[in-house]
């Protein structure tokens, strides 16, 4: 009879518990809901040539949900590239890391070289702050020549997708009007896991960066007049050493 008695009490304790910890999970993911629907995200870029700096602005609702994590996902275009010791030393003097999806060579062309991703984690410790800045520098990649009498290309910068998450809200089946990706949790890269994407992040689309290219219908009169400067210039110096010598004798 106790041991019938002891079974009940210890069923309705757990299904307490459980249905406890169900609400404060619904809490937080509809919290979460809120966040994802009142929060925005612009880009600016700065600085003209071929360094810039991308300047990502995060404004987060003014309720922020405790213990909540945000992430940049940066998709870069083969025209620019990162510079993997600046970021090294950026990060040091920063409150945000940065990961790279893949190695970058610094010296290669744009054309020989494809786009890559990067992911910036903006707060690493404490709690998020409502107003989120992050200056990225970018450099341009050299283009190959243009032959249509174009002395400008350009290169398409995406705004970044901003990702929210947090441990306190694993039910993230219920965002159907949001993307559940899968990302890695900390700039350590040690483990993945599931972010929310937040939809509509700003209106205007990409932002357009002009940098130079080289003439190419040039390359041939400018081969040809360094090849004739040069034999000149060999002729001239044979002359004289011959004419050099000569007089020494």
């Amino acid at each position: 009879m106790y041991f019938l008695l002891f079974s009940v009490l210890t069923c309705l304790s757990t299904c307490h518990c459980l249905t406890e910890k169900d609400e404060k999970n619904e809490n937080h993911c509809g919290l979460l809901k809120q966040l994802l629907e009142s929060s925005s995200l612009s880009v600016e870029i700065k600085k003209k040539g071929f360094h810039r700096e991308v300047v990502t602005t995060v404004e987060l609702s003014p309720d922020v949900l405790s213990g909540v994590r945000v992430l940049l996902l940066h998709t870069w275009p083969r025209g620019v590239y990162l510079d993997p010791y600046q970021l090294a030393s950026l990060s040091d003097q920063s409150d945000w890391q940065i990961l790279l999806d893949s190695a970058i060579d610094l010296e290669v062309r744009a054309h020989k070289t494809s786009g890559f991703v990067t992911y910036v984690y903006p707060t690493a410790d404490g709690p998020t702050p409502r107003l989120l800045k992050v200056t990225i520098p970018i450099h341009g990649r050299y283009h190959e020549p243009s032959f249509d009498g174009k002395t400008f290309t350009s290169v398409d910068i995406e705004p970044p997708e901003l990702l929210l998450r947090t441990e306190k809200c694993t039910q993230l089946n219920n965002f159907e009007l949001h993307t559940v990706v899968d990302a890695p949790c900390t700039p350590d890269n040690s483990s993945t896991c599931l972010w929310v994407k937040l939809q509509h992040q700003q209106e205007r689309g990409p932002v357009g960066l002009q940098f130079p290219v080289g003439d190419g219908s040039l390359v041939t009169p400018v081969c040809a007049g360094t090849l004739l400067v040069t034999m000149i210039c060999g002729v001239t110096l044979s002359k004289y050493m011959w004419k050099h010598r000569i007089i020494k004798q």
